[in-house]
């Protein structure tokens, strides 16, 4: 039986580029993964995948090159272990990311997280939206990824023994960038799944299918999605969600050394790698790591001896920190190599201008996002590439043209500094930084 494309969608599966083949998203709750189902995640790769997985800029796992056929064996492997792709994909409330995981508060941020997670994931009252819904919970500013949510929580202090958080709304990238707007400062934890749950429910209501939240905000403005926001919220109480005892995942970041983790290039891991990270996080980090938002593997150990253990460890599978590869940050997005949307081969670029960067590239935040879909966040980075459009050529062929993006304030995004540029040119352009 042939399945589906636009029911498969809220399942995490689309379509890929290559006729025939699937891409599989995965989501994980509050970014922290244990060390088995890291072990499972690697035995899907090897057995369905061609032993390779994608690690995402939202902190998802994607496998690629699945069958029609391994579809329902690959969401039971999954289910064995507690994940899910079920709206990962499709109008629903997306994966929730907790993209700050070296800052202080981390630990609190991917509670709230993994609650936000079991809350609206496969609950139908928040599927069938028209079109994706993005949540993020962040200890602090400092990565500006709450500009780029539906609902962006930001962790703001505690209040009478109550964590409360600034709630950011109706942002989003893609073809029409909007920045998130302010919506309440310091709001009490027991508020925010009503407040969350209202937003969406306004959404769903309101909005065009296939437009985000950020079109109600150009549609009614700021003040008019406010008052659809009071007369949704008018008689809601708040909804407590009391923990008898600490329910974080991992130890408080390290401060010495500040960052332990396995710096993956354009977020392509091999099954044999995970299982090594799987071992150190075994051994070293309480038996979880943590996928970031740059596409990396982090570890938290729980012992000043353990931090010295698992980066010898990550030395020794080949994380030193010493290739170039890992020395510069560089979001990437599958691109033409898997995407039906790419228009670029986003990965070999992304190795051409890495080679072709100095020392004053090297020491700036990469993004290269494979269509104007931005799912790479390049308006968040230092400097950001979109494959904007395919251009024919004299031989018939059609190749990719690339805008560059600089981003220079943290409360706002990056804009195209240079349009139009075929591979060679924006490799120059590259150069040209030094």
């Amino acid at each position: 039986m042939t399945l589906d494309p636009q029911r498969l969608r809220i399942e995490g599966t689309y379509q890929q580029k290559q006729p025939g083949y699937f891409m599989q998203r995965v989501k994980v709750p509050g970014e922290v993964l244990s060390a088995e189902q890291a072990l499972k995640v690697a035995g899907i790769a090897e057995r369905f995948a061609g032993g390779l997985l994608h690690l995402t800029t939202r902190a998802s796992i994607e496998f690629h090159w699945l069958n029609e056929e391994n579809l329902a064996e690959v969401a039971r492997m999954l289910a064995a272990v507690g994940l899910t792709g079920r709206g990962a994909c499709g109008g629903a409330v997306r994966g929730v990311v907790c993209g700050t995981p070296f800052l202080e508060g981390f630990p609190t941020t991917q509670v709230l997280a993994r609650k936000l997670h079991h809350h609206f994931t496969q609950n139908p009252h928040f599927e069938g939206l028209p079109k994706k819904f993005k949540i993020g919970v962040d200890a602090g500013y400092r990565d500006s990824r709450h500009l780029i949510q539906d609902v962006g929580l930001v962790l703001a202090g505690v209040n009478g023994g109550t964590e409360c958080y600034d709630v950011w709304v109706a942002g989003g990238l893609g073809r029409e960038p909007q920045p998130a707007f302010l919506l309440e400062e310091k709001v009490a934890g027991e508020r925010i799944i009503p407040l969350i749950e209202a937003i969406v429910t306004v959404y769903q209501r309101h909005t065009p299918q296939g437009k985000r939240l950020k079109h109600l905000l150009r549609e009614r403005g700021e003040e008019g999605l406010r008052e659809l926001l009071r007369e949704e919220l008018a008689g809601k109480g708040p909804l407590a969600l009391p923990d008898g005892f600490a329910k974080g995942l991992t130890a408080p970041p390290a401060t010495s050394p500040p960052r332990i983790e396995a710096r993956v290039f354009a977020g392509e891991l091999t099954a044999p790698l995970l299982r090594r990270l799987a071992e150190i996080a075994t051994l070293h980090a309480g038996g979880f790591m943590v996928l970031t938002c740059e596409q990396n593997v982090a570890f938290h150990p729980e012992q000043p001896a353990g931090a010295a253990g698992a980066a010898t460890l990550l030395a020794a599978a080949g994380f030193s920190g010493e290739a170039k590869e890992e020395r510069v940050t560089f979001q990437v997005c599958p691109g033409s190599h898997e995407c039906r949307l790419g228009l670029a081969p986003t990965r070999d670029i992304a190795r051409e201008l890495l080679a072709a960067m100095g020392e004053k590239g090297e020491a700036l935040s990469w993004a290269i996002s494979g269509c104007p879909n931005s799912c790479a966040q390049p308006q968040l980075a230092e400097a950001g590439i979109i494959a904007v459009k395919l251009v024919k050529e004299g031989d018939g062929g059609r190749t990719p043209r690339f805008d560059l993006y600089r981003r220079n304030s943290a409360e706002a995004f990056g804009i195209p500094v240079r349009q139009g540029l075929t591979r060679a040119e924006l490799i120059e352009a590259v150069r040209e930084l030094g």
